[in-house]
């Protein structure tokens, strides 16, 4: 079986990088982007060849007994990333002064923030959220159409938002809305209601077409 490795949407890259790589122990990592002028094909082949990562789950159960690192490999467009759990290999010496710990250093790509935070319960947990800086400035934008337009043309800038309504990004959008009220109580203007949030995130397949709508699923902490 092929080794899937290039995810087909910014939704799916994100799902599949916190989903099924980080929670499952995948913290250490090198990010980049493909220059223009090389097949990003080419480059997929070599470092996966490179840090032989189309091992079997079997092979990989294997070395993780032993205490060695397993590794995976996923792109989008031009933006690529090679993640390793901990143990040894020569990943880590080659990479020894580039590779990062997402539980320090987030993953920042096309506007999210993907980290590894510690729960509650004392373990480690995916953490998808917007960025800092593109969160500031989606803030003040919202907050500027707050002031100039209707409510149901405000609602609609929130319903149309792109990012995917992992717990952290619901808690910034239902913060954002708060802020958006304050000035509109502030001006004298009527409130927007919660209900213009997308607060369900879709089941996406990385390698291909959605293939859920989650409107009954729950999705814990991420």
């Amino acid at each position: 079986m092929e080794y899937r490795r290039v995810a087909t949407s910014v939704e799916g890259f994100v799902q599949q990088l916190a989903v099924a790589y980080i929670t499952h122990g995948y913290w250490f990592y090198v990010a980049g982007e493909i220059p223009e002028g090389k097949d990003p094909a080419v480059v997929d082949s070599k470092l996966i060849e490179r840090y032989g990562i189309t091992i079997s789950k079997w092979a990989r159960c294997r070395r993780k007994k032993q205490g060695l690192a397993n590794m995976q490999y996923l792109r989008h467009e031009r933006f690529f990333v090679l993640l390793a759990t901990k143990g040894q290999h020569e990943f880590f010496e080659r990479e020894r002064a580039s590779f990062r710990d997402v539980r320090r250093v987030p993953i920042k790509f096309a506007g999210y923030s993907i980290a590894c935070k510690k729960g509650r319960d004392g373990r480690w947990h995916a953490s998808v959220r917007i960025s800092r800086e593109h969160h500031a400035g989606l803030k003040a934008l919202l907050v500027e159409i707050g002031l100039r337009r209707g409510t149901k043309a405000v609602a609609h800038e929130f319903a149309r938002l792109q990012y995917q309504p992992y717990a952290p990004v619901r808690r910034q959008m239902l913060g954002t809305l708060r802020a958006v009220n304050r000035a509109r109580r502030t001006a004298g203007m009527g409130m927007v209601g919660a209900d213009c949030l997308p607060l369900r995130r879709r089941i996406e397949n990385p390698f291909g077409e959605a293939v859920a709508d989650a409107s009954s699923v729950e999705f814990g902490n991420l």
